[in-house]
């Protein structure tokens, strides 16, 4: 008799044991999605280095090729026009277009040879942090968002860097949190009222 509680009491244990480590395992097994954008830069700061080096009156279409901004190699990089590049920069209000810089006013009195390309970057990491059978039962999710993003306009003439403006977000970071007192009955009430 004693035995068997002894060798029950060890069954239990381990069982314990065992169960806590699997548990404590499970936030591996929480949902993880990451959203980028293929391109040379891997960071928000590769990208500004590498915006740096255009150099307006010196950089030519094709060193800026070279330097990753190629619509046919690159992704999420938009080739403006002429009127494009009005809407951009101008927008819809009443605007002095003489207030422009003296390049980029020379740039857009010429029309036809006057271009520009639009980059926008963006990296999102989405993972999903805290109890795994809050999670999996729909009581509590939790998703931490972070990533950055990088925008820039360069504007080219006859083939030309002109001008070149940027903005962006360095890092960016968000906290989402989705509670249902109820888990997974959280959705049934509507559905049980409504006539079929």
């Amino acid at each position: 008799m004693k035995k068997a509680l002894v060798i029950q009491h060890k069954f239990t244990i381990i069982f314990i044991v065992g169960l806590t480590l699997a548990l404590a395992g499970c936030t591996s097994l929480l949902p993880h999605s990451t959203q980028e954008v293929t391109t040379p830069w891997k960071s928000y700061s590769e990208a500004q280095a590498t915006f740096d080096k255009i150099k307006p009156e010196n950089t030519s279409l094709s060193d800026l090729k070279k330097l990753g901004y190629d619509p046919a190699q690159t992704t999420n990089i938009s080739i403006l026009n002429h009127a494009d590049l009005i809407r951009r920069l101008v927008g819809t209000g009443a605007f002095d277009i003489d207030l422009i810089d003296g390049a980029l006013h020379a740039c857009l009195s010429s029309k036809s040879t006057c271009f520009a390309y639009e980059l926008e970057q963006t990296f999102t990491d989405k993972k999903r942090i805290g109890n795994f059978w809050l999670d999996f039962l729909n009581f509590d999710k939790q998703t931490d968002i972070s990533g950055w993003q990088f925008d820039a306009i360069v504007v080219l003439s006859n083939n030309m860097v002109v001008y070149k403006q940027w903005s962006g977000k360095p890092s960016t970071h968000q906290f989402e949190r989705e509670r249902n007192p109820l888990g997974p009955l959280q959705g049934w009430g509507p559905s049980l009222i409504q006539p079929h």
